[in-house]
């Protein structure tokens, strides 16, 4: 490597390589945006997860895998004559300038909750001067995560006045939900009771936006302590000799109790 070449230019210079059809790799030049994409997801939620297990060493491999979806997309959008690397660098550097007025430019400073509620504004102007007419809710992304994308249609909503005026008007409202559920599975209504469900889970992502928690953050970590758990049961079971299938649920419960109260005696 050359020691004056950037790693970003030779980053780029390999996925151009990769895509030459003069000897490049067969599978790269057989992608698409489609056929990417699913991999782009994939690498976000491994920088996730190596955000949670507080790994800085996976955490800069996953973030280089990230990035080469980045350079990825955009050498395919580049063979087609849209846009280059340089030009989404661009792109992001020109929208963070524009959507921090406070430190670019000459607006007071802001506290985070005012950079949030300005943050909103700012996405609304940059819609109306696209020449977007429609739903304020249009350019929320289908593809995201479906808890993550509640909380981001209802936070939209709300920017508009749409939203329940207090947090026990939510959980009042969870509560008329779980009721219909209830309803729909004692009728065995399991096409009715799984629109209730996503009622319910709506409600659900509703009360997450209203505390200001994120839902995928919190269901991860119950499902670590979910697993955590089980884990538990089937080492306490082995060391019994036996396996969770020669168990029973009396048995298997009484073992998640006694790793639950493990966990409150350890703090």
């Amino acid at each position: 490597m050359d020691p004056a070449e950037r790693p970003i230019d030779r980053l780029l210079a390999i996925m151009a390589r990769l895509r030459d059809p003069q000897g490049g790799c067969e599978w790269d030049l057989e992608q698409t945006f489609a056929t990417i994409a699913p991999y782009t997801v994939e690498e976000a939620y491994e920088v996730a997860d190596a955000i949670e297990r507080n790994d800085l060493t996976d955490l800069r491999e996953e973030l280089g895998d990230l990035l080469f979806q980045v350079v990825f997309h955009s050498r395919m959008a580049q063979e087609q004559g849209a846009f280059a690397f340089e030009d989404v660098a661009n792109a992001i550097s020109e929208k963070m300038i524009r959507r921090h007025p406070h430190v670019f430019g000459d607006e007071a400073q802001r506290t985070s909750a005012e950079q949030t509620q300005a943050w909103e504004v700012i996405k609304a102007q940059e819609r109306a001067g696209k020449g977007r007419d429609g739903s304020i809710l249009d350019d929320v992304p289908s593809g995201l995560p479906a808890l993550t994308r509640a909380v981001k249609l209802s936070r939209r909503a709300a920017t508009v006045g749409f939203v329940w005026p207090t947090i026990g008007d939510v959980i009042a409202k969870l509560d008329e939900e779980v009721d219909e559920l209830k309803v729909e599975i004692a009728a065995e209504d399991l096409e009715k009771a799984r629109a209730e469900l996503g009622d319910v889970l709506f409600v659900v992502a509703n009360i997450a936006r209203t505390l200001d928690i994120d839902p995928e953050d919190a269901l991860r970590a119950t499902n670590a302590k979910f697993a955590r758990r089980f884990r538990h049961i089937e080492t306490a079971l082995k060391a019994l000799g036996k396996t969770p299938e020669q168990s029973d649920l009396a048995e298997m419960d009484a073992l998640w109790d006694a790793a639950k109260a493990a966990e409150k005696a350890a703090g």
